[in-house]
Parts: C-alpha cells; structure tokens; sequence
C-alpha cells in the first residue's frame, strides 16, 4: 500500500528521535484525507456505508464490553450482538477491493521502537486501543502494511497473552515500547501487535489505531498513548486538538493551534462515567428550530457519520422538509438536494451549523433530486439518550478535548 508523502513536521523543530526528557508545550500533525461516502458521480456510496455501520457497530460493542469487564456499563447501554457485513453484500466488495479505502478517515505517522519502526495510524478519539500488525502476520490482509518486528527493538518487551483490541477482530500479543508521535516520545507504552487480523483490513488505508479516549474503555491494562504522555511528563498541556478539513487537516498534542480557529474555545462538559468523550445537555436544531434535546454526543474522529437512536432521528427528519425513508434497515434518510436542511447542534452556548455539503452523502440515483443525509437511525447499544457525532460534524469545527476540564471544545475555524 503506498502512503502520502506527508511528514510529520514540528511546531518547535524537535527532532523526531528528541528524547523524553524535553518537554513541549505543543506539536502539530499534519493529517491525510481519505475517500468519503459520495461516489465520484455524486452518488451516494451505499454498500460502503453499510460496510462502516458494520465496523461502527462492532467498535462500540468492543467498547461497551471493555467498560462492563471494568467498571460496569453506563445507564441506559446494552451490549448489542456482533453485527456482518451481508453475504451479498461481500460478494460485490471482493471484486473491487483496490476501491476499498472507504471511510472519510484522516491518518497520520507514527514510530514504534528502538531504532524507530514506522506506522500511518488513525487517531481515534471514540476508542482507547492501540494496535498495528505484527511479523507474525502473514495472512494477504497484512500485505503492503507496515508492520512492527519486536525483535528488531532494544526496547521492545512483550507482557502478556493475547489482546483483542477495539476497531478489529484480530487479535495478538500485548508488547510494550518507545513510541513517537511527533517528537513526543513515551516509554513503555502498551499496545497489541496483531498476528491475525480479518479479511477487511486489507482496504484500510492505514496500519493500524491510536486511541485517544479514556483508559477505562481499552482492552489493555496499560493507558492510552496521550494519558502516558501526560503521566511521563513529556506534554505539559493535558488537551489535543483537531481540525479535519478538506485542506490543512491537523491533530495538535499539548494544546490548541490556534492559527486554526477564532476567538475562543467553548467547553462543555463531559459524562465522565462511560469512558468516551461525551459532553452532555445537547440539541439538534433544524432550520432554527430545535426538534430533540437533552441528549449526550460522542465526539469521534474515526467515524464519517453522525448517529443517533432511531426514534430521534425519524423526530429529526420530520421536520425536514421532503424527507424519505431511504434505507429502513440501517437508518439513512434522504430529503431534496435542491432545499437542504440548516442543521446545527448546541450545548447550551453558540449553535454550531453542520454545512449543507457536509451533510449530504449524494443523491440516491442519478439525477433523482433527493439526496442521503449523513445522519442515520441506528440502535449501537449506547442507550436511548446517546448520539455519536463524527466527521460530519466535526469538518465544521475546531476540537479541543481537554482531560483538565473533563470536557470537549468547540471554535469557529479561521
């Protein structure tokens, strides 16, 4: 697989090898921009759509199981079954897999060892795991991917039996190592290195997952990358930031950019008991009016979509005007490209306008004038007052996640 010749560059001119005793205020990630939903006729991307409800679902289920093994699970949530990608459905994707890079994904570089082993990962704010392949794996999925050797680190060190990380139904061993991200170095950071993986990993376009949310919702016994960079020491600013876009798309570790965004960040608040980052007391506005409210929203940067329960939705299309059911089963709506809906989320402050191209993931058909919304009706097991707001919203906005404040902020971009 070939990656983007983008590199990682340095807010502070810190080497890549710096060591971890130097402490940053803050380092900007360049990030690359993959495929979206929209075929290229303005089309909307149906069995890929489907294909990252799947893997939405899982990743949640994952998650929620992790939480109930620690803490027990949040008020309201259930542990769905696993779902599948449908026979058929498969079938038409294994014909095509050199169009599988499906998802709107941003992914960055990373390095693992000593000497340094290099990854393009997604950074995911709605997970805690971290994973890429291991040697171990041979299997075709692994091809063309990058992937992490423990015997050629002086610093690698396996600690225990097998992980099952979130975001993949592979599984392998738990090692700890050096990792680098941006000159940021830590120390004995956990992570699985996979020996099998499924069959889909072929078509992403990435080597792996850093997670970004809390510790409680990982699969390992060790924090997440940026907790350890915090508990190390090696940032001195406990936020990350980050701007997904077309152009200039960014993740900023120890801080806000603030060349990013104008005026200030507004915080809110977040649920601190489900592991996630979910700030509470949220409306969805539609055309200036607010049809649901009193909702919590997971705020994650590793799913293209936005979601909500399926009662909540059906409120929200109702008041757009020309709405149809497009797909029962899996949730999507479709209303009239020519008369776009004004959507916008609020928690309590500034509403925050999710853009027309932005909620719209192309037309039915050609030429049928009705177009898919990006926000869908689907039950993930988070409860009935839980909604998961990811690129869709977030290409409208500036992000600050804040372990300080225990909250998520939002800006105007500049």
């Amino acid at each position: 697989m070939l990656y983007s010749a983008n590199l990682i560059f340095l807010a502070l001119g810190l080497a890549a090898g710096a060591s971890a005793t130097i402490h940053v205020t803050g380092v900007r990630i360049p990030l690359e921009q993959r495929n979206c939903l929209t075929k290229t006729d303005g089309t909307f991307d149906h069995d890929k759509a489907i294909k990252q409800l799947v893997k939405t679902h899982n990743k949640y289920r994952q998650n929620l199981i992790n939480i109930e093994r620690r803490v027990g699970l949040p008020d309201g949530a259930t542990i769905r079954p696993r779902a599948s990608v449908p026979a058929s459905l498969g079938k038409r994707q294994k014909e095509s897999l050199t169009d599988e890079e499906d998802d709107t994904l941003w992914v960055g570089s990373i390095s693992i060892g000593t000497p340094p082993q290099p990854f393009v990962v997604d950074f995911d704010t709605g997970s805690s795991d971290f994973w890429v392949p291991s040697t171990l794996c041979t299997s075709a999925p692994c091809s063309g991917k990058h992937k992490y050797n423990p015997a050629a680190s002086s610093t690698s060190k396996k600690i225990g039996g097998n992980s099952y990380p979130v975001g993949t139904t592979g599984s392998g061993p738990v090692y700890s190592d050096v990792v680098t991200v941006a000159g940021i170095k830590v120390t004995g950071q956990y992570f699985t290195a996979l020996s099998t993986v499924s069959a889909d990993f072929a078509s992403d376009p990435f080597d792996g997952i850093l997670g970004m949310a809390f510790p409680v919702a990982g699969s390992l016994d060790g924090p997440p990358y940026f907790t350890t960079a915090l508990k190390e020491g090696v940032v001195l600013n406990n936020v990350f930031s980050f701007k997904l876009a077309s152009t200039g798309s960014e993740l900023y570790l120890g801080g806000s950019d603030a060349a990013l965004y104008t005026g200030s960040l507004e915080y809110h608040t977040i649920d601190t008991s489900t592991g996630f980052w979910q700030p509470t007391g949220a409306k969805a506005i539609v055309n200036g009016v607010t049809v649901v409210s009193g909702f919590e929203t997971i705020i994650d940067t590793a799913t293209t979509t936005m979601y909500g329960p399926p009662i909540a939705v059906q409120t929200f299309y109702s008041a757009v005007n020309g709405s149809q059911v497009y797909d029962s089963a899996s949730g999507y709506y479709s209303y009239p490209c020519s008369s776009p809906p004004t959507v916008a989320f609020s928690w309590g402050g500034k509403s925050w306008t999710v853009s027309s191209a932005n909620f719209n993931l192309g037309e039915t058909t050609p030429g049928s004038g009705q177009c898919v919304g990006t926000l869908v009706g689907q039950n993930l097991g988070l409860g009935n007052n839980v909604w998961l707001l990811g690129d869709s919203f977030l290409k409208n906005v500036y992000t600050a996640f804040s372990f300080a404040q225990n909250a998520v902020g939002f800006a105007t971009l500049a």
